[in-house]
């Protein structure tokens, strides 16, 4: 199963100068792409659970690249976790950086239009959705984590 977003670009200008603290000079960096079209961003699986202890990968795809227009680079992605009744907090930017509190079992690879979220022995505080950014789109996981004490770790 997966989930397909196809938003305009001038939302996710907005959503970026908003959550996004890696651009020096936001309105001047994003004005070179706010009208350079839409995009498709796919991200699977949709819904996933998992035991505590476990790695979960979570995969995104769009059907184009996208530049970032700063650095000129193909790492124009960000991965947000989201807790219930919570903002949305930025785990990884540029595509493999991890933000300043983000847990080290949290990793971002890829670039170009395939990117992926691994989250290596999850925790009971992981569970939530995790979306995945391009500069022009946006989709979700919802990540669930389960206490089995029949488990020995």
């Amino acid at each position: 199963m997966s989930l397909s977003v196809y938003l305009n670009s001038v939302f996710f200008v907005l959503f970026i100068c908003l959550l996004s603290s890696h651009y020096t000079d936001c309105s001047i960096c994003l004005l070179q792409v706010c009208f350079s079209g839409q995009v498709t961003v796919t991200q699977t699986p949709s819904v996933k659970t998992v035991q505590i202890g476990e790695s979960v990968t979570i995969n995104c795809k769009t059907n184009t690249e996208v530049r970032d227009a700063c650095t000129g680079s193909y790492t124009c992605m960000a991965w947000y976790q989201q807790k219930p009744g919570e903002a949305p907090k930025r785990l990884i930017h540029s595509a493999n950086q991890r933000d300043s509190n983000t847990p080290s079992r949290f990793s971002g690879s890829g670039s170009r239009t395939d990117f992926a979220l691994t989250i290596s022995r999850v925790q009971t505080e992981d569970t939530g959705d995790y979306y995945c950014q391009m500069i022009k789109g946006c989709t979700k996981t919802s990540v669930s984590v389960i206490y089995d004490p029949c488990q020995t770790n």
